[in-house]
């Protein structure tokens, strides 16, 4: 039995990482090679933002409220913690069956009044005004 970390484990690593490289190197080509090839490349029309069919209006560089990115990033903030809390769940049937089921409710505990601090913070600073 040969000891972990020999030469023939990094033959494996690198074959996978030359097919990857390969992988890339001819999905590129290909896309290049079968790629629809315009007349309009010196055109106003090559340089104009696609909207769906329709003529652009005004410039692209708008300035929106800042308001609107951080009530975007505590959504996220707050969908994360349900990616968070549902193995959580999952997870505390075998705690309660071990017998920790009570750490498993402080670990949940903790986790919620965190996020019920950042929550807090947002409202004191005004993040759920829209004015």
């Amino acid at each position: 039995m040969e000891p972990i970390g020999t030469t023939s484990d990094y033959k494996y690593v690198a074959f996978f990482i030359i097919l990857g490289i390969a992988f890339i190197a001819i999905t590129l080509m290909l896309s290049y090679a079968v790629r629809r090839r315009s007349r309009l490349d010196e055109s106003v029309a090559r340089g104009t933002t696609y909207e769906c069919g329709e003529a652009p209006v005004g410039t692209a560089w708008t300035q929106f409220h800042v308001g609107y990115y951080i009530f975007a990033l505590l959504f996220v903030v707050f969908d994360i913690d349900t990616v968070f809390l549902a193995p959580w769940a999952l997870v505390m049937r075998n705690l309660h069956s071990m017998g920790l089921g009570w750490m498993g409710v402080a670990e949940g505990a903790v986790f919620v009044a965190l996020l019920g601090v950042g929550w807090l913070y947002a409202l004191r600073k005004g993040v759920f005004k829209w004015t």
